[in-house]
Formats: C-alpha cells, structure tokens, sequence
C-alpha cells in the first residue's frame, strides 16, 4: 500500500516523465462563455499530455512526450514547439491524418470542448517508445489514447512494459463520450485500467460521467472498489480528497484568483509528480500539485514559467493547505 506520508523510492533511470498521448492544438475563444457570439479564437499548444510533459519540464524534471501529428502546418508547429520546450521530438510520430484540434469557449467554470480528432490516436509502439518507457520513472496516459485504437493497444503494450519495468504508472480517467466511437462501452474499460495503475487523478466532471451524480466520498470509494491503489480525486474550489484505501485526507484550494480553467487539472498533475520525483511525500506532493494549480488558474492558455520549489514550499499558501 502506498503510504500518504511517505515518498515514492523510485529506481534511478535516464528520464524522469515520460507522457504519452494527444499532442494536438487549442483553439481558445477570446470572450468567456458565449459559443454563439464567440468569433475569435487564438492558437495554443494543447493535448494533456503534451501540456503535462512541458510543465513538468519547466518545473525541472527529465521529460519527454510521445505522440501522433500530422504532416501538416500544425503538426510542425507542434513539433516544433516540443523542442522549444528543451524535449525530445524522437517520439512524436508523423502521420498521413489531419493533426487532432479542441476548440475551447474559454470558461471560469468547466470548459465544454468540441473534438477534431485525426492523427493522435494513430500512435504506434515503436521500439524507441517501448526503449521510453523501460528508461522513465514514470510514464502517464489519459483515456485521449485509450478511447479508440490502434492507440488503445498501444498503452495495452505500454502498460505491460511499465509494470515489465518498474516504471510508475500514472492515469488520468478524463472521460468523455465525445471521443469514442458511438455504441461502445467506454465507461466499462476505463473502469477495468483503474486497477491497472499506481495513481489516478479523477475530477468532479470525471467521476460523474464514469459513476453518475454522487457524493465526493462515495465517488471516491466506487475508485478503490475498483482497485484503485492510490485516488487524488479534485474538487474544484472544494479543494483536493486523497486516499490510499486505509486513509483519506481532505485538503483545501488555495486559488484566489480565477482567470481560465483549461489546463488546471494538468497543472495540478505536474506539480504532484514533480514534488513525488524530487522526494517529496504523497501528501506533500498533492500540496504541491493544488499551489501550481492555483498558479495556472491566473492565467490563459499555457503557462510559460512557474515558480520553483522551493518558493512553492515556502509560500503562504502552500503552508495553508492544513491537513
């Protein structure tokens, strides 16, 4: 059982984080909240995964991104913007589809996406991804590459290699209907990975397309009696629930300032591995993870710099976050 006051003792390897998943771009609207009115949309780099890998990155971790673009204009835009961010484009596959586009109505509540999919789930195990994951201490995916195949058999594959590994496997369980094919059962395999990972990160949002409408404690228990080993569960301005199956912790949010939701959950996954790979404890890290989420939440799109760790730990806000 992972214990929530001690530190995960990961096996010394060549890359910290790897994140494997959609690399695709945001279209973000300027104005809040109106998809009739809304006319003008500005270009980011987006996809979880991609967003995750380069946060963590510039939080100071060994990181790299796995993912599936188009030969196309913005296909080399992402491309080329993994390597502004200090990663490696080794594993940024090129493909005869369209790259993969959300298009965003920025939102100070939950933001309602609307999905182009082409390319990202068109990502294939090559050995220099199967060489990734044997040499990172983590390796994260979300259901973006679970959703359709052949990108679902090849997190099958990669979470064999994980566990093959001893690589930490973390999930994101972010499901939506849009993304998979109409008539399949998406919620009932999502909910067979659960207990094929070390940590989950479901939302609010998440829980209830997976569960229907319920309490956060009920919710949370539905993802240890699915083998859940260790559930950080986010709500929102209810701050964070954490529990390894024998403890449950509830801490608070400290964001004071609300500016775009797109990218906070992210945010928060960077700074919990980053504070897990630096030694900090489960809790610890979860801390981490709400102040550098907090810190997301004043600004649009992507951030470019966060503060580092040691102003995180010894900011007002962090020491806040009681217990």
């Amino acid at each position: 059982m992972l214990n929530l006051h001690d530190s995960i003792q990961f096996t010394e390897k060549a890359n910290d984080f790897l994140a494997i998943g959609e690399l695709l771009i945001d279209m973000i609207s300027e104005n809040y909240d109106d998809p009739v009115h809304n006319d003008r949309y500005s270009k980011f780099f987006g996809g979880s995964a991609s967003n995750l890998a380069t946060n963590v990155k510039r939080l100071g971790l060994r990181a790299n991104v796995a993912s599936a673009v188009g030969r196309d204009g913005f296909g080399q835009y992402l491309t080329h913007q993994v390597e502004q961010a200090g990663m490696s484009t080794s594993y940024i596959q090129q493909t005869d589809y369209s790259t993969s586009m959300v298009v965003v109505t920025k939102s100070r509540a939950t933001p309602q996406p609307i999905f182009y999919r082409g390319a990202d789930y068109h990502l294939a195990l090559t050995p220099e991804l199967e060489q990734a994951v044997r040499d990172s201490k983590i390796v994260h995916f979300s259901c973006w590459p679970l959703s359709m195949p052949p990108s679902r058999q090849t997190i099958e594959r990669v979470i064999e290699i994980a566990r093959d590994s001893g690589t930490w496997i973390g999930f994101d369980p972010n499901y939506h209907p849009m993304i998979w094919n109409k008539g399949e059962d998406g919620v009932a395999y999502v909910r067979s990975i659960i207990r094929q990972v070390d940590v989950i990160k479901p939302s609010e949002d998440d829980a209830e397309r997976l569960f229907g409408t319920d309490t956060p404690d009920n919710q949370l228990a539905k993802f240890l009696e699915l083998g859940a080993r260790l559930v950080v569960m986010t709500l929102g301005a209810d701050g964070t629930i954490v529990s390894n199956g024998k403890e449950t912790v509830r801490l608070s949010s400290c964001a004071k300032e609300v500016v775009d939701t797109t990218g906070a959950g992210d945010a928060f996954w960077s700074g919990f591995y980053t504070g897990i790979v630096h030694g900090y404890t489960i809790l610890e890290a979860v801390k981490i993870g709400i102040a550098i989420s907090a810190h997301k939440l004043k600004h649009l799109g992507p951030v470019l710099a966060f503060p580092d760790l040691m102003e995180i730990t010894s900011s007002k806000e962090y020491r806040g976050l009681e217990v």
